[in-house]
């Protein structure tokens, strides 16, 4: 009797064949594919917000061939940074296809590829008349965004066990983070002076740096990055690798946008982080408009609000996986995200930056806290549908609600107390989320799944083979044996006659 040892049925009834399932394992090389991604989804992050958070800076040296009135110049440098959420929203579905059809490896590839092709662009922009390829070069370093932003949850799903997913989720997003908060206090510190040759030759130097940075990261990832490990790293993974190789991608969209826990939470997950994208976007406003002399301290603000975030990301990563406590940390973390713009908003005009320090870092650990909660909550209730799918709608929306808050905001700032009239709204939508959040039920598929295929195992690994109607016993034997001892069928209601069973325990 034969043994195949790939995966798929653990039996076959008509050919007699026993399949012996491959026993998962972890890789060693997890972590470093791990930190590869980490690292480059930083780089993407920081070319993010590396100009915006100097947008006076930005206007001061692109004043030439930018629109001639100031709302138009804000607009504009503001569009630097939602040029990836437009772009994001516009790409998502060829994006997610390619990871679901192509795998992590090509996806990889390509978004490090269109990152550092992007940063280079960017190197021949420092002029003053060429804010047009400033942006182009980062449209490009949007695009790449869209290549990255959905891998964190499906590169744990891939290479993790079930017991660390949420972490290394977590980490995942904990590169990007990293990405974020450099973004923040980097341009400041190097474009520093008013004297206009000074600002071009802090740009240049942030410009040329960045690109050999993720040139850099481009080979290491062209040469390490690996697709998947040889054997999937839990029972979960199994079940749901044998489901994306006969997906339907169209109908995985489908079955997605029907699930009304995972409809509830694109919103949701799309207004609190979309609601991080405005802040971030229009942090140095902020500052601007309530502490006109600290605007070298917007980048320290920002980079307080990330900081914080990424042990909050942390944190909450490491809880999930000893907890699995999916539902209700997302409400306390989606409550206490309202709790610290509210309590952000109303300590702005106290004229007492270290407070705004403090309320910075409250929020940035709740509201950045978030990102990977979100991401293992929507993976808990699809499975087993794709994660990259499903995190790459729950992104798109982030995108949708950051465009739609960032362009409020910006629009409510022309009014009397405008600055505070925004800051409300985001509150507003922060405070309707939560409530949804709540009207979520929490079905959690892949820790069923994952429950299903421990008990099976630890019942006992057997197969039930069909055999041909003379045999009357059935026998306990390591795989490849011979069949030859005649004991009672464990299958059949009457022992004492002839069955077509045969029970075969698996050595280990």
């Amino acid at each position: 009797m034969a043994v195949n040892k790939n995966y798929g049925d653990t039996c076959s009834l008509f050919t007699g064949t026993i399949i012996a399932p491959t026993s998962p394992r972890l890789f060693k090389r997890r972590w470093l594919i791990l930190l590869l991604f980490a690292s480059y989804s930083g780089s993407n992050a920081y070319q993010w917000l590396h100009l915006v958070i100097v947008s006076d800076k930005i206007i001061f040296y692109y004043n030439a061939s930018l629109p001639d009135s100031e709302l138009g110049q804000l607009f504009a440098v503001d569009f630097l940074s939602m040029i990836y959420m437009v772009v994001y929203v516009a790409l998502i579905f060829p994006a997610t296809w390619m990871l679901d059809k192509k795998g992590l490896r090509l996806t990889a590839i390509v978004g490090c590829l269109l990152n550092a092709l992007g940063a280079f662009v960017k190197c021949f922009a420092v002029r003053p008349d060429l804010f047009w390829l400033l942006f182009f070069a980062q449209t490009i370093c949007a695009v790449a965004q869209v290549f990255i932003l959905g891998i964190p949850t499906r590169l744990a799903a891939v290479w993790f066990g079930i017991d660390e997913v949420s972490t290394a989720t977590a980490i995942g997003v904990f590169g990007n983070q990293i990405g974020t908060a450099l973004g923040f206090v980097i341009p400041p510190e190097v474009v520093t002076s008013d004297n206009f040759e000074y600002v071009g030759h802090g740009l240049s130097l942030m410009m040329y740096v960045g690109a050999g940075v993720t040139a850099l990261l481009f080979i290491l990832v062209l040469i390490f990055f690996q697709n998947n490990p040889p054997v999937p790293p839990s029972h979960a993974q199994v079940t749901a690798a044998n489901t994306w190789s006969n997906e339907d991608y169209c109908g995985s969209i489908r079955r997605l946008m029907t699930n009304v826990g995972f409809t509830l939470l694109v919103i949701t997950y799309g207004s609190n982080t979309g609601s991080y994208y405005a802040i971030s976007t229009l942090l140095n406003s902020i500052v601007i408009y309530y502490f006109p002399d600290e605007t070298g301290n917007a980048g320290n603000i920002g980079l307080t609000l990330v900081v914080a975030g990424i042990f909050g990301s942390v944190l909450a990563g490491i809880w999930l996986d000893k907890t699995k406590y999916f539902k209700w940390t997302t409400v306390a973390i989606y409550i206490l995200s309202f709790a610290g713009m509210i309590t952000f908003t109303f300590t702005l005009d106290l004229n007492h930056i270290w407070v705004v320090f403090l309320c910075s870092g409250f929020l940035g650990f709740f509201m950045t806290g978030y990102l990977p909660v979100g991401f293992e909550f929507a993976a808990e209730l699809t499975f087993p549908e794709s994660e990259g799918t499903s995190s790459g709608l729950l992104n798109a929306s982030a995108q949708v609600f950051g465009i739609v808050l960032t362009l409020g905001v910006r629009a409510l700032t022309s009014l009397p107390n405008g600055m505070l009239i925004g800051n409300l709204t985001i509150c507003g939508v922060l405070l309707v989320g939560s409530f949804v959040t709540g009207l979520i039920k929490s079905d959690l598929r892949r820790q069923g799944a994952q429950r299903k295929k421990l008990t099976e195992s630890a019942t006992k690994e057997t197969i039930v083979v069909a055999i041909d109607d003379d045999l009357e016993f059935s026998e306990r034997a390591d795989p490849g044996d011979d069949i030859d001892s005649k004991n009672e069928c464990e299958f059949c209601d009457d022992n004492e006659f002839k069955c077509n069973h045969l029970e075969v325990t698996l050595g280990h």
